[in-house]
């Protein structure tokens, strides 16, 4: 297998999802495979493991194990597939490595890092039809400036947006290198954290990856078992944010929902009371690990998926 993605907090993880031998697991993001060789590493001819990853390319890592099942699809759709192969509510523990693999940022031709003048992509799915050119070459100001606060965290979204626009009434934003050079006009701060946030912005929404989290996340509260686990490692506050609040409430506005009596109800017994971070030797080796932050919870007895409470999915 190729060094397609090294796999960050790989026995922190995994050592959250306390993994019983003979249990179902499943890795929403496949990747590279590194979490997934090791989930498969702690289970025995019983234990089974369902894989998703919606990029084509991850295929090509993949290694004979009858223990192992891909699923070639967006995580979000963990509920329905769970149900297909008829293990729903039966999942032992979930594992979610969010963001882009190694793989993807080093490869120019998928248009995800400014350090390539390669054409404007960013799609983890290549079968859909939306691309970064298209947001930059179409979206009006209002939403490239929302877009650019909201997913990018830019202090001058407005003035970024604006540029861009006035920019592409010449000819369209078709490239990486076109971009920067745009973007470079009107920069604030540090050049490689502002591009980074820029890109960041464009590939959130391209991915829809906030709203495919937020289904992740319910979705894994319906298929996980009373006691079950989800391991979730984000990259950027954003994520971090809405597992954070989920984890604690059933909900991403943080406030346990109450019932008539006024008794809350949580559907999560939080194991890491603080995000588990990379320790400075895996930073150093492992560039991409610095940003990462790793949050435990475990499914609470009669949450949702379990009796009356179901949720149809």
């Amino acid at each position: 297998m190729s060094e397609y993605h090294i796999p960050v907090l790989l026995n922190e993880s995994l050592d959250g999802l306390a993994i019983r031998p003979d249990g179902i697991y499943v890795d929403v993001t496949f990747g590279g495979g590194g979490h997934s060789r090791e989930i498969l590493n702690r289970l025995d001819d019983k234990g089974h493991l369902f894989v998703f990853d919606q990029d084509e390319d991850a295929v090509q890592n993949l290694w004979g194990d009858d223990r192992m099942t891909l699923i070639n699809s967006n995580f979000r759709y963990i509920t329905r597939w769970m149900k297909y192969y008829n293990v729903d509510s039966k999942i032992d523990g979930i594992l979610a490595d969010l963001g882009v693999s190694s793989y993807q940022f080093d490869n120019p031709q998928r248009g995800f890092s400014y350090r390539f003048d390669e054409a404007l992509d960013m799609r983890m799915n290549q079968k859909q039809t939306l691309t970064a050119a298209d947001v930059l070459n179409e979206y009006d100001v209002q939403h490239l400036q929302e877009m650019f606060s909201q997913y990018g965290e830019i202090t001058n979204a407005k003035t970024l947006a604006q540029q861009i626009v006035q920019a592409r009434t010449g000819r369209r934003i078709e490239t990486t290198g076109q971009l920067v050079s745009v973007a470079e006009a009107v920069l604030r701060g540090h050049k490689m954290q502002y591009l980074s946030q820029l890109f960041q912005a464009l590939r959130i929404e391209i991915n829809d990856e906030m709203n495919a989290l937020k289904d992740m996340l319910k979705g894994a509260e319906e298929v996980l078992k009373p006691g079950g686990r989800l391991s979730v490692i984000s990259y950027h506050s954003l994520e971090d944010r809405l597992v954070k609040r989920f984890f604690k409430s059933g909900n991403f506005e943080g406030e346990p929902e109450t019932d008539f009596f006024g008794k809350r109800s949580v559907g999560w017994k939080v194991i890491t009371k603080n995000p588990i971070e990379a320790d400075v030797e895996e930073q150093a080796r492992n560039p991409r690990s610095r940003s990462g932050k790793l949050r435990v919870a475990e499914k609470a007895a009669g949450s949702r998926g379990q009796g009356a409470g179901k949720t149809k999915g």
